[in-house]
C-alpha cells in the first residue's frame, strides 16, 4: 500500500501543481494587463512598473486560496482518469486497491490540501493582499471606502462613541477621522475632529490637529458650546488597527483570527455583523472542500473511457470546480440577503457538492 500510495500521490501532486501554476499565471496575466493602466495614469507620483509587478505578485496568495479546490478536482479527475484509460487503475485494484481503500488513501491526500490552504487563506493570503494594497496606496493615492469612509463603534462604560474613517495611508495612518460621543441615553455629548491618527500600542489613538467641540447637557435655558483647538490628543479605546482595516479592506482578505475578533466588537456595540460571520464560516469550510473534490474525482477511476475521451472529463471537471466557486460566492450574497444562519450559508455549497460525490461514488464504484 505504501508503493500504491506514493504512486497516486505523487501523480496527483505533480497534476495539481501543474493545473494551479497554469491558472495563476492566467491571473497574473489578466492582473497585470489591467495593471498597466495604473503605471500611465499613476507615472507622476512615482508608480513604476517594478511596482506594477509587486503589487500583481503579491495578490497571487490570494488567487492562490480561492483555485485551492478547484485545481485540486481538476488535477486529481486528470489522474483518475488517465490511470483508468491505461488500465492502470485495473491493475491497482487487482493489487488489493478496493474502493474504500482508495476513498482513504484520497481523503489522507485531501487533508493536506486542506491544511495548505488554511495556511496559505489564513496567514500568507492577509498578508501579502494588505501589503500589496499599501503599497499600491503609496503611489495611486489613498485607501478610501465610497465617499462617506468607514464608520465603526465604540461602546464604553458611561458613553459610546460613533466613529469616521476617511482613509488609510500606506504607512498605517487614518485621515480624516471623526469621533461623535454620545451618553448612554443617547445625547451628544461631544464631537472631535482630527486631521490624522496613529495606533498607539496601549489601546489608544493619537489624534493630531484636533478641532474638539463640547455640548454640556443642563436644564438652564442658555447652553454653552465650548470649542477647543489641541496640537494633539490621546484617545483611549479598543478599535484596533485590524479592525479599521475590516472596515476598509475587503472582509475576505482578512484571517480567521481577526475576523472573529472584529464580529466579536461588533456584538458588543449592538451592530450587525452578518456580513462578516457569514466570512468567518467561509473561512473555517472552504478548506475543507478540498476534501469534497477529491471524493468527487475518485469515481473518474471507475468509468471506461474510450481514446480521446478524457478531455470532455476533464472539462467536465473544470466545470464542476467554476460552479462551485460561483455556487460560493452566490450563496454568500443570498444568505447575507435573506438572514440565514451564518455557517449553514456558508457550509451549504460543501454540503451539496458532498451529497453529490457521495452519490457518484455509490452508484459507480459500490454499486457497478
Amino acid at each position: 500500500m505504501k508503493t500504491l500510495r506514493r504512486l497516486i500521490y505523487s501523480e496527483v501532486i505533480r497534476s495539481v501543481g501543474f493545473v494551479t501554476l497554469g491558472f495563476l499565471s492566467l491571473f497574473f496575466f489578466f492582473d497585470f494587463v489591467e495593471e498597466v493602466q495604473s503605471v500611465s495614469r499613476h507615472a507622476a507620483t512615482g508608480y513604476r512598473m517594478v511596482h506594477a509587478v509587486a503589487y500583481v505578485s503579491l495578490m497571487i496568495p490570494s488567487h492562490l486560496y480561492e483555485l485551492m479546490p478547484i485545481t485540486v478536482l481538476i488535477g486529481t479527475i486528470f489522474v483518475m482518469s488517465r490511470l483508468a484509460q491505461s488500465s492502470e487503475y485495473t491493475i491497482l485494484r487487482t493489487s488489493g486497491l478496493d474502493p474504500w481503500r482508495a476513498l482513504k488513501t484520497l481523503l489522507l491526500l485531501g487533508v493536506g490540501f486542506v491544511v495548505l490552504t488554511f495556511a496559505i487563506g489564513d496567514y500568507v493570503s492577509p498578508i501579502a493582499d494588505r501589503t500589496a494594497q499599501l503599497l499600491r496606496a503609496r503611489y495611486t493615492g489613498r485607501i478610501t471606502l465610497g465617499q462617506t469612509g468607514a464608520w465603526l463603534k465604540e461602546k464604553q462604560l458611561y458613553s459610546q462613541y460613533a466613529v469616521n474613517v476617511g482613509a488609510l495611508t500606506a504607512d498605517g495612518q487614518l485621515r480624516g477621522v471623526r469621533i461623535f460621543e454620545f451618553d448612554n441615553r443617547g445625547f451628544l455629548l461631544s464631537m472631535m475632529k482630527a486631521e490624522t491618527a496613529t495606533f498607539e500600542e496601549n489601546d489608544a489613538w493619537i489624534l493630531q490637529q484636533v478641532q474638539r467641540t463640547d455640548f454640556p447637557l443642563n436644564t438652564t435655558d442658555s447652553i454653552q458650546i465650548d470649542r477647543a483647538q489641541l496640537p494633539i490628543l490621546r484617545w483611549p479605546n479598543q478599535i484596533r488597527s485590524e479592525m479599521v482595516s475590516a472596515a476598509l479592506l475587503k472582509p475576505e482578505r482578512m484571517s480567521t483570527l481577526d475576523l472573529f475578533q472584529y464580529i466579536q466588537h461588533l456584538q458588543n456595540n449592538a451592530q450587525t455583523a452578518q456580513r462578516y460571520e457569514i466570512e468567518f464560516w467561509k473561512k473555517v469550510f472552504y478548506p475543507i472542500s478540498c476534501l469534497v473534490m477529491v471524493v468527487l474525482a475518485l469515481p473518474f477511476a471507475y468509468l471506461h473511457f474510450r481514446s480521446g475521451s478524457i478531455a470532455s472529463y476533464v472539462f467536465g471537471g473544470v466545470m464542476a470546480g467554476i460552479s462551485f466557486f460561483l455556487l460560493n460566492n452566490v450563496f454568500g450574497y443570498i444568505g447575507n440577503l435573506q438572514n440565514w444562519l451564518p455557517w449553514f450559508t456558508a457550509a451549504l455549497p460543501g454540503l451539496i457538492y458532498s451529497i453529490i460525490s457521495l452519490t457518484a461514488f455509490g452508484w459507480l464504484v459500490l454499486r457497478r
